[in-house]
């Protein structure tokens, strides 16, 4: 009576918290991933969970099941990983290259994870701060790129991963704390502190500031998120950043956040590979985990 798929769904109905979003992760409309829990609880002749309730609260035999999921969706992960590895699919190499620091939140813990499974495959990481590495991918040099701003080019492929919020950190002092969003105009008399890339490169600019004809009285720039943030706090500057980046300090009341304008910036994150390698079975399981990681971990992503 019960099913792997059945697992999975439950498993994302918790993760995701309501409906709409679980159905995004693992690809139905709302109404089958409704109809997929209707019938297996027809089939048990029982509820799974309280309906209306945000976030969604499990009944007994939910978590039951749930504990179920917990135990078998993992062995069956191991068990597909071990059968590519014994078709040869094991050894490899993945240089990968991100393009922010505040992807280290959860690209470490999966780079981890993963090398637990794929020992045979060389790791490598690196930083885009010092070049570009989209054409590095291209050339070879690089297998894997982390980035919010995908280029058109022959050969590559991008992967969404996740989309998130591009919020604007201020100072719990800020003049700025009274207002429900940020205005592009606001940031003209303030100084921006940003990570050492190209402004191009960056989500406020490319999507806020420079399509409203905008540019902050200054800039400066900071390697590590966490230095940005106390420089924010002491109102030396404001800072864009990822909402999951900004969700720790916000929780300790460190700094304050607003959206960038009325609707807010959401961005998706991409993994950029070649096209010759999107069907290795290890770069396949990399990306995988990195999804599952990555909304176990962090606050306020969506679906892509």
């Amino acid at each position: 009576m019960i099913e792997l798929r059945h697992l999975k769904t439950l498993s994302a109905l918790r993760d995701a918290g309501s409906l709409v979003e679980a159905a995004e992760r693992i690809h139905l409309t709302q109404s089958a991933l409704s109809h997929q829990i209707k019938d297996l609880e027809d089939r048990l002749d029982c509820s799974l969970f309280i309906r209306k309730t945000k976030p969604i609260c499990f009944t007994s035999a939910g978590q039951r099941l749930l504990s179920l999921a917990d135990e078998i969706l993992p062995m069956i992960r191991n068990a597909e990983r071990d059968i590519a590895r014994l078709a040869g699919g094991a050894a490899g190499r993945l240089n990968i290259c991100i393009e922010c620091h505040s992807c280290f939140d959860w690209l470490m813990p999966t780079i981890d994870h993963f090398r637990q499974h794929w020992p045979e495959v060389e790791l490598d990481l690196s930083s885009g701060f010092s070049f570009q590495p989209l054409p590095a991918l291209a050339r070879g040099d690089l297998d894997l790129v982390i980035t919010s701003d995908p280029e058109p080019r022959n050969g590559i492929i991008y992967l969404p991963l996740f989309t998130y919020e591009s919020r604007l950190a201020i100072s719990k002092q800020h003049r700025l704390m009274a207002r429900r969003f940020v205005h592009a105009e606001d940031l003209a008399k303030e100084t921006l502190i940003t990570y050492p890339v190209d402004q191009q490169r960056l989500d406020i600019f490319r999507n806020f500031l420079d399509p409203a004809g905008v540019e902050p009285a200054a800039t400066r720039t900071a390697e590590l998120t966490l230095m940005m943030l106390q420089l924010v706090a002491s109102g030396r500057g404001v800072a864009a950043l990822p909402n999951w980046a900004l969700h720790e300090y916000l929780q300790r009341d460190y700094i304050a956040s607003k959206p960038l304008g009325e609707k807010g910036i959401w961005c998706t994150l991409h993994a950029a590979i070649r096209e010759d390698q999107q069907n290795a079975d290890f770069m396949v399981d990399f990306l995988n985990t990195a999804k599952e990681i990555s909304f176990r971990t962090l606050t306020g992503i969506k679906s892509a």
